[in-house]
């Protein structure tokens, strides 16, 4: 930890380098991706010995996914719930339901923030030491908002406490999912990156699911008067022990080998931000454009669709709440398949077959769930769920492999955060304004087909610099009449 630190604090000045003693320092032994690298852990075991490693890094790198998305389907509801009476009792009722919802937005506004913040460091620095820093910021702040006093005990202080760790939660979550994604596609054999980063992707299944599961255990079991007490805390409270199983998990993972060979080069650029938004315009805008799919399908189909079903068609609550986890779980369940499939037949190539999809299925999406029957919600939410995956599953190996090593931190981060601003953060509220303006669903099932189209046109604009070489090789070997495997 203290040479994490110490990176950290000296990245940007471009004496890291002090931090590892000359016995501990990588050294570099081949220039492939799977060089045997040397790793400063104090043991001997080395990157390329130890093969469990790639799930090492998966599995640690998951658990920061798994953090994000139980966070933000917590938080959701008990703002919704709770935090009016509880934060801004002096407003009326409107009023307060809007500014605790108006919490939850500043933890979206904060995400491309902390993407560029910590991406620059991941550049710089590494990206096992941002992924401590990130996840143990994202924990102690999300720990932190179950034991602030509320504004019955410290008056204005609760809501400008409640404001300030949202957004400080947002920072870390807005650099967190970078690193997990590189981390994990750095270490992957050559051949599964498809496979292996779909495993940080399944982590946003579970969170929604143990999120859910919480939400419906207090709801079903607390009494108003107790949920205002003290249940609204027992969520924030007891994601400290997916704190901590994350902070020993992530403590064992080595460096990423393609990081150290950059370090050792000198290839590391001074503000790796810049760099990528100079050189790679069109790859972070392409990387908006295709998480805009599964984004904006996801949270409509997570937040707008659970109160369309409840409120406009009048459906159970329970019933609802049900089917949106039995999605998660197909979800979760097709999410490494999918990742399969991309190492099997393309990235781009599955990602195109999902925004497809996507375009496909928006209308018949709403004329399943307008039937009211809670088999054809639950048919609903599972379709929904493997388009969301298809898109959702590819793009940590996808995106990493757009960008070179000095830069692919800020990139990624970038590109990912600002897709979840506008398809998180917006759809939802679009959603709703459409279905209430017009009393139906069809402009919703518009918005997700101009939505789909804008995902496939940027699937098919980027083309990773690896396959724009085999693309190259290929038309050199047909025009000397050679066979060239591309």
């Amino acid at each position: 930890m203290t040479r994490d630190m110490c990176q950290l604090i000296v990245g940007a000045l471009e004496i890291d380098f002090i931090c590892w003693p000359r016995s501990a320092r990588p050294s570099q032994t081949s220039s492939t991706m799977e060089t045997e690298w040397e790793v400063p852990m104090g043991t001997a075991t080395t990157a390329t010995r130890d093969r469990a490693m790639p799930w090492k890094a998966a599995v640690a790198s998951a658990i920061g996914s798994i953090l994000e998305y139980y966070d933000f389907f917590v938080y959701g509801p008990m703002a919704a719930l709770v935090f009016a009476e509880l934060f801004f009792p002096a407003a009326s009722s409107e009023a307060g339901l809007l500014l605790s919802l108006g919490t939850f937005a500043v933890g979206f506004v904060a995400r491309p923030l902390g993407g560029i913040v910590i991406g620059h460091f991941g550049d710089r620095v590494g990206r096992r030491a941002m992924l401590v820093v990130t996840f143990l910021l994202t924990g102690v702040v999300t720990f932190a908002i179950g034991l602030l006093p509320t504004y019955a005990q410290i008056g204005i202080w609760a809501p400008i406490l409640l404001v300030s760790l949202r957004f400080l939660q947002g920072v870390g979550l807005g650099g967190e999912w970078g690193g997990a994604a590189l981390l994990t596609v750095e270490h992957a054999p050559a051949g599964r990156r498809g496979f292996f980063g779909s495993l940080v992707q399944a982590g946003a299944p579970i969170g929604v699911i143990l999120s859910n599961g919480v939400v419906a255990v207090l709801a079903g079991t607390l009494s108003r008067e107790q949920l205002l007490a003290w249940g609204w805390r027992i969520p924030f409270l007891i994601s400290i022990v997916l704190v901590l199983v994350g902070l020993v998990l992530r403590w064992r993972i080595t460096e990423s080998p393609e990081f150290v060979r950059t370090r050792q080069s000198s290839e590391r650029v001074r503000l790796p931000v810049l760099d990528a938004l100079r050189h790679y315009p069109k790859q972070i805008a392409g990387a908006v454009g295709v998480h805009l799919g599964d984004t904006t399908l996801g949270f409509v189909q997570g937040i707008f669709l659970l109160g369309f079903a409840t409120k406009v068609l009048g459906m159970d609550a329970t019933a609802v709440l049900l089917a949106n986890i039995a999605g998660s779980a197909v979800n979760l369940a097709v999410t490494p398949v999918i990742g399969h499939l991309a190492d099997r037949f393309g990235r781009r190539s599955v990602l195109a077959a999902g925004a497809v999809a996507l375009a496909v299925w928006a209308f018949p999406m709403f004329w399943l769930i307008n039937t009211r029957s809670v088999v054809a919600l639950f048919a609903a939410f599972a379709v929904g769920s493997v388009i969301v995956a298809t898109i959702f599953a590819p793009q940590t190996s996808f995106f990493a492999e757009l960008f070179e090593p000095r830069v692919r931190y800020s990139g990624i981060s970038i590109g990912f955060q600002v897709a979840t601003v506008l398809g998180g953060g917006l759809s939802p509220i679009i959603a709703q304004g459409l279905q209430t303006g017009v009393r139906g669903t069809w402009p919703v099932s518009l918005m997700l087909v101009v939505v789909a189209v804008i995902s496939l046109v940027s699937v098919m604009a980027l083309r990773p610099p690896a396959e724009s070489g085999r693309s190259r090789t290929a038309a050199a070997g047909r025009a000397s009449g050679d066979e060239v495997d591309a």
